[in-house]
């Protein structure tokens, strides 16, 4: 596959076969991922090649699939279950936070849970309520879970793979309305990923501000530095993947280099991930900020019906709007 142009979730349903291919123990659990191939066809032709004893098709039952990949992760295996939609995971939510987060030190380091929990994220796809939250979060905020998302097909293929191999619980969200979109992928099946599970990519260098961004977001973000560039303005990119554990160092230093810094995120901003990332900027680099953390984000309310969702979500020109205002400091 190297140097071939492949979608997000191609990308991703590539990194699930080779990841059973190398583990018999791997099996793969949720709502039609069998026959159908999941609703975004992330798992077409797994249950084929795989049988239906390694890519289960269950009961509309959250709590009860995830409660299922606990028994089997306690007895070796390593389970990955699909939770539909991001909205569709909150009858799972005390498995995931009381039991999912917590065996490992409840059972002072005796037992593990080497799962993989995927959930599509976000809006963009005219979805109607309940399709389209940004609840990152809720997890992250939870000790015990490692939390990541992808942004493209290279690092949808590696990592799920690396998050699979993890003897730690991960929530693995996927940008939904990025699945079909194609880009180079550089995948090369006989090699090794460029970064670790838990490392953020410097997307594109500069000097005058850094974007921190992730997931749906890193496009946009990416979009902006190109359209501050044509204006003679130098903006950094940063794809953070790995939400809990925070890769801090990649953040201060491109931080202390430009001096400014705009986080972007889909979710609303209100006790989002970017006031953690604000507050740990504003911790270590008081001394090289020369304008405030400033942040982009949904607004606090519901997400709203689909034919306002545009109104809602981040773009372009309010990205550009929040670098105007920190380059005016």
């Amino acid at each position: 596959m190297s140097g071939t142009r492949l979608s997000l979730a191609k990308g991703l349903n590539a990194g699930l076969r080779r990841a059973m291919d190398k583990d018999p123990k791997v099996v793969l659990m949720g709502q039609d991922v069998g026959k159908l191939g999941g609703v975004f066809r992330i798992t077409e032709g797994l249950q084929k090649d795989f049988g239906d004893h390694r890519v289960m098709d269950t009961p509309l039952a959250e709590s009860g699939i995830v409660g299922s990949a606990i028994g089997l992760a306690l007895r070796g295996y390593r389970p990955v279950v699909e939770i539909q939609f991001d909205g569709f995971v909150y009858p799972a939510f005390d498995q995931i936070v009381s039991q999912v987060a917590k065996m490992h030190a409840r059972s002072l380091g005796h037992l593990k849970l080497p799962m993989v929990i995927r959930i599509p994220c976000g809006g963009g796809i005219g979805a109607v309520e309940h399709h389209s939250e940004s609840n990152e979060a809720y997890f992250a905020h939870t000790a015990g879970l490692r939390v990541v998302t992808c942004s493209n097909a290279a690092d949808g293929y590696w990592m799920i793979q690396q998050a699979i191999e993890s003897d730690d619980p991960v929530i693995f969200f996927e940008p939904k309305r990025r699945y079909h979109e194609r880009g180079e992928t550089g995948i090369d099946e006989e090699g090794a990923p460029e970064l670790g599970l838990y490392d953020a990519r410097v997307v594109r260098e500069g000097t005058d501000a850094t974007l921190l961004c992730y997931g749906p977001m890193v496009k946009t973000c990416r979009q902006a530095a190109e359209a501050a560039a044509e204006e003679g303005r130098n903006l950094e990119v940063i794809d953070l993947r790995t939400l809990s554990p925070l890769d801090l160092p990649t953040i201060m230093e491109s931080v202390k280099k430009t001096r400014r810094a705009v986080i972007v995120h889909e979710a609303q901003t209100f006790v989002g991930l970017g006031a953690e990332i604000a507050a740990r900027i504003q911790e270590e680099c008081f001394y090289h900020l020369e304008a405030p953390v400033l942040r982009v984000g949904g607004y606090n309310i519901p997400y709203p019906p689909s034919r306002f969702e545009e109104e809602f979500l981040p773009t372009l020109d309010r990205v550009l709007d929040a670098v105007d205002r920190s380059l005016a400091h």
